[in-house]
């Protein structure tokens, strides 16, 4: 009976420490998710910037005054 005690009380120590890790990894997925949206803008209006200055260039190599 004492070993079925100690088994029961390690797997409930494992399933705490698993369960925080758990907690642990959701969290930094959220983060990881929030960093790529903040990269995803950024990288757009990166995107449109360039656009709009090739877009300047070619107007200036149409109408160079």
């Amino acid at each position: 009976m004492a070993e079925v005690e100690a088994k029961l009380d390690r797997l409930i120590q494992q399933f705490y420490q698993l369960q925080a890790e758990n907690r642990s990894l959701r969290q930094k997925e959220q983060e990881w998710m929030e960093e790529r949206a903040r990269l995803q803008e950024i990288n757009n209006l990166a995107c449109s910037r360039i656009e709009s200055l090739i877009s300047r260039l070619k107007q200036f190599e149409i109408d160079p005054e």
